[in-house]
């Protein structure tokens, strides 16, 4: 394994690869070096670049508009999603692209949580990503199930990617309790527009094996 690492503006980012990539396929994900390293040991057999990137605001940062907090004691959500997507279209993907030397042939969205929100979010607003994941993605966010049946993608994916823990809809906060079922329905709205999609779910809730939840949505993907 090759590790390169990167200071773009205020994000740390971190590209890893195999001495023998025989292909050209880059996996964007919002998670940290250290995560993206154990990660990586999880996917033997995904034969992808990896670029990690640290740095984020995501309450701030990878929210699609503003919302108050979901958990007593939290952060608002600060709805900066689009000035963010536009950084990392315009600025960390290019100069990632540039340092690797080439443009792959497919680039995937894929995150955790939030990320996986974004991730979904981010193929309203550009066209840059064949493949999307969205693991344990925070489909619950207010207004989000109304915006997707309102809007269309920029583009349609080849692959949309999505899981939850089968307990992460028991709660006592309604809106996180709405997760599973707005999940569903924006799985098979992705599918009625020709991408090709999954939904599984995953023994327990929202915070059991981050990583090998990632790891199982990548080797979908890739």
């Amino acid at each position: 394994m090759k590790k390169q690492t990167m200071e773009i503006g205020k994000r740390r980012v971190s590209i890893f690869l195999d001495d023998d990539l025989k292909d050209q396929t880059i996996v964007y994900l919002h998670i940290n070096a250290e995560d993206m390293e154990r990660l990586f040991q999880k996917l033997d057999d995904v034969n992808a670049v990896l670029v990690a990137i640290d740095g984020v605001d995501w309450n701030r940062e990878l929210s699609p508009w503003a919302r108050p907090r979901a958990f007593r004691g939290g952060e608002d959500f600060a709805g900066g999603a689009d000035n963010y997507l536009k950084e990392l279209t315009e600025t960390i993907i290019p100069a990632v692209e540039e340092r690797l030397g080439f443009t792959p042939s497919r680039r995937i969205l894929a995150g955790y949580s939030l990320a996986g929100l974004f991730a979904l979010y981010a193929i309203y607003q550009a066209d840059l990503f064949s493949s999307i994941g969205s693991v344990s993605g925070s489909l619950w966010y207010d207004g989000f199930r109304e915006f997707m049946k309102k809007n269309q993608p920029k583009r349609i994916p080849d692959r949309v990617y999505f899981s939850l823990g089968d307990r992460e809809k028991i709660t006592r906060n309604q809106r996180l309790g709405a997760v599973e079922e707005n999940t569903i329905q924006a799985e098979k709205q992705l599918r009625s527009l020709g991408a090709e999609t999954i939904f599984e779910l995953n023994p327990g809730n929202h915070f059991e094996d981050a990583l090998g939840r990632i790891a199982k949505g990548l080797v979908w993907l890739v």
